[in-house]
């Protein structure tokens, strides 16, 4: 299965949009599995460097993960104050004790106006991004988290630096 909605500018992306490798995160912030492979993508990163093209998109499985839409919202809400990215990594290396209350903690630990962020969390262009990141992952065949898909294609191996950096290479 292919990514139905290509990377774009409302993405939350770190690397450069002309890299040659693009690797897409379908993920929960409550998942287990989401927790796992999140240093797994910070040491893609590190060793890929300017060649990769990490984004990051909400799929919140809130049926099974309490705390999951509230964390994408709250992430969501800190963008709008350019803080996604602090924030994204807090929550995960956070991830075994989020409440609301856990979550503005983090939020306020990283200088963002919790005020401010509050009425963020609730505004149509964050619930908007939400929304959209879960359609475009159920259109592209996301049904759990995370989901990789590496230059447009889905990823179906596992989740680990050795297997993704393989993945990642381009074939000669």
């Amino acid at each position: 299965m292919n990514l139905h909605i290509p990377v774009n500018e409302g993405d939350q992306k770190q690397g450069s949009m002309d890299a040659s490798l693009v690797l897409v995160e379908y993920g929960d912030y409550e998942c287990p599995y989401c927790g796992a492979a999140y240093p797994v993508v910070k040491q893609l990163q590190s060793h890929f460097g300017r060649e990769l093209l990490f984004i990051f998109r909400n799929f919140p499985l809130s049926e099974i993960h309490p705390h999951a839409l509230m964390a994408a919202y709250v992430a969501e809400a800190a963008g709008l104050q350019r803080k996604f990215w602090k924030l994204h990594d807090l929550i995960y290396e956070n991830q075994a004790s989020l409440s609301q209350h856990q979550l503005l903690n983090l939020a306020e630990s990283v200088n963002v106006d919790v005020d401010r962020l509050l009425k963020d969390m609730s505004s149509f262009p964050v619930i908007e991004k939400v929304e959209n990141d879960m359609e475009g992952g159920a259109r592209s065949g996301v049904n759990g988290t995370p989901t990789f898909f590496i230059n447009g294609i889905r990823y179906n191996g596992n989740h680990d630096f050795e297997n993704l950096k393989q993945a990642l290479v381009p074939s000669k």
